[in-house]
């Protein structure tokens, strides 16, 4: 993750917009990457979505490779998941639909 937030800082630095979406899994991976952008820089956008749910939605069997232990330290799975506490913003994405997400979003950054 490190490595991608230093990316994005560069691009930043050279008058991109950078948009960045990770998996963050841990409180101090997110405050490492507010540290390296600078919290002024960086929007935190917590993407709420029940771990069910995501399972239901996993077109590439990640997670059920996970829950026959094929795959190792899944968040949700084998790996907590520490909620942001504080976001920016926080998506519902079970409640609306993809367009109310961005528009929600793009409304946030105006």
């Amino acid at each position: 993750m490190e490595r991608a937030i230093k990316l994005a800082k560069n691009k930043f630095d050279n008058g991109f917009f950078v948009i960045v979406s990770l998996i963050s899994p841990f409180k101090s991976l997110r405050d490492r990457a507010k540290e390296i952008v600078g919290p002024q820089n960086l929007v935190e956008v917590y993407v709420n979505t029940p771990l069910n749910i995501c399972e239901e939605r996993d077109t590439k069997g990640l997670y059920k490779k996970a829950r026959a232990g094929l795959i190792k330290y899944m968040t949700g799975i084998d790996s907590i998941y520490e909620a942001p506490q504080n976001p920016d913003i926080m998506i519902d994405t079970v409640s609306h639909t993809i367009d109310d997400c961005v528009t929600q979003i793009t409304k946030f950054l105006s």
